[in-house]
C-alpha cells in the first residue's frame, strides 16, 4: 500500500521553525484513518471501534514546512482484543520520526472491549 503523504500545515510549525512535537501524533492518527479507509472501506466504527491505549514517538530529525514527508504504518503485534502499530516518517528515505501505538478494539454502543473482528483482523494481517 502507498505511504501516507504527511500534510505539513503552516499551523504545525513552532517558533523554532520546525514541526511541533505534538503534531506527530496527529500525523499518526491521520495515517491510521488513511490506512483503515483503504483497507476497510465503509466500516461501522461504533460497534467495531478502536481506542488508543498508548502512543509513543521518537524524534530523529526536525521536519520543516517545505519537506515532502511520507508515513508508513505497520502492524507489529496482534492479540485477541488489541494490536500494536509502528510508524515511520521519512523524507527522501531518511528517518525523521518513528513511533508506535497500542490499540484496543471497542464497542462504543455497548461500552466494552471486544475481540478483533475478522474483517479488521484480515486487514491488519496485510500490514504485518
Amino acid at each position: 500500500m502507498e505511504p501516507f503523504n504527511v500534510p505539513i500545515r503552516f499551523t504545525d510549525i513552532d517558533a523554532m521553525g520546525h514541526v511541533n512535537n505534538a503534531c506527530y501524533f496527529t500525523y499518526f492518527e491521520e495515517a491510521r484513518i488513511y490506512y483503515f479507509e483503504k483497507l476497510l472501506g465503509n466500516w461501522d466504527w461504533n460497534s467495531c471501534g478502536i481506542v488508543l491505549a498508548q502512543n509513543h514517538a521518537t524524534y530523529h530529525l526536525p521536519l520543516r514546512m517545505t519537506d515532502s514527508a511520507l508515513l508508513t504504518m505497520r502492524v507489529t503485534k496482534i492479540g485477541q482484543r488489541s494490536f500494536e502499530l509502528t510508524y515511520r516518517i521519512e523524507v527522501n528515505q531518511v528517518l525523521y520520526c518513528s513511533g508506535s501505538s497500542a490499540i484496543v478494539c471497542y464497542n462504543y454502543d455497548e461500552k466494552k472491549t471486544i475481540e478483533i473482528p475478522k474483517p479488521l483482523l484480515d486487514a491488519l494481517n496485510t500490514l504485518l
